[in-house]
């Protein structure tokens, strides 16, 4: 390859280059088009909530990794609300209460989300390869990471305004998510696309986050291919097992809800 097609991509190209990766968001996945035609079943919802719900407790894990990479005192005082938004502060209660909220508002009781008992170990095996990212790599590497958001509007809009009318037996107040990450997604975006823009700058570290995006756009379609594996085909994992060694019942089996 020529040295003038290694030339680095303009910012405008770079940025396109990286918005052109929404082609490939979960929004796209079989599981989520079928949940945005209200196509799930209430067990479908159900086990997409539980597990859903194991990406939202480590996201602050997540970038508190980033912040300990973080030597930049600004940077670190903008990164930090992703924190508390889903911790919460003050008298916000933050995204996990609320992701609490909506679990309960699809019948599944407080302490089993919090339990994480019918987390599938796909998801887990993802969200954890996601934070470990976030700890190990720099800390404008994982930044780059979290792109995914731009994205993210669209799906909480899309859930906004299908789910009412698609699954009117979930209760509406559940629904209060989706309506904060509205607002609170788009700030994100303008810090992590700057951060962006501006550290990767050549050729190859262009190249490089778009790997990056990528890796955590395979991260969200993964834990989708579990959820679909255990509630879409009945194959939960051992699901051919009715107990382990000791007599004790899967809990992966279908029902379990």
């Amino acid at each position: 390859m020529s040295d003038n097609n290694r030339q680095p991509w303009s910012r405008e190209e770079f940025e396109q280059r990286l918005r052109a990766k929404g082609s490939l968001y979960h929004i796209h996945h079989p599981y989520h088009v079928a949940m945005h035609k209200g196509e799930c079943t209430p067990e479908q919802i159900r086990g997409w909530v539980a597990n859903r719900f194991y990406y939202q407790i480590m996201i602050p894990v997540k970038d508190a990794n980033i912040l300990a990479n973080c030597r930049d005192r600004e940077e670190r005082r903008l990164w930090v609300q992703r924190i508390l938004d889903h911790d919460g502060y003050g008298g916000a209660q933050g995204g996990i209460e609320a992701w609490l909220c909506l679990g309960e508002a699809v019948g599944i009781d407080r302490d089993t989300m919090m339990s994480q008992e019918l987390v599938l170990p796909g998801v887990r095996f993802a969200v954890d390869a996601y934070v470990n990212f976030a700890r190990r790599a720099n800390w404008e590497q994982a930044a780059c990471s979290s792109l995914t958001e731009m994205f993210a509007p669209e799906i909480h809009q899309s859930r906004l305004d299908t789910w009412p009318s698609n699954y009117p037996w979930i209760n509406q107040d559940g629904l209060k998510y989706f309506r904060g990450r509205l607002s609170e997604a788009r700030r994100d975006v303008q810090h992590g696309l700057q951060v962006t823009l501006d550290h990767f700058v050549t050729r190859a570290q262009q190249e490089q986050a778009l790997d990056i995006l990528q890796f955590k756009l395979d991260i969200l379609w993964t834990m989708l291919d579990a959820m679909t594996m255990a509630y879409y085909l009945d194959r939960a994992p051992y699901h051919t097992v009715e107990a382990d060694g000791m007599g004790n019942p899967i809990r992966y089996h279908k029902g379990v809800y």
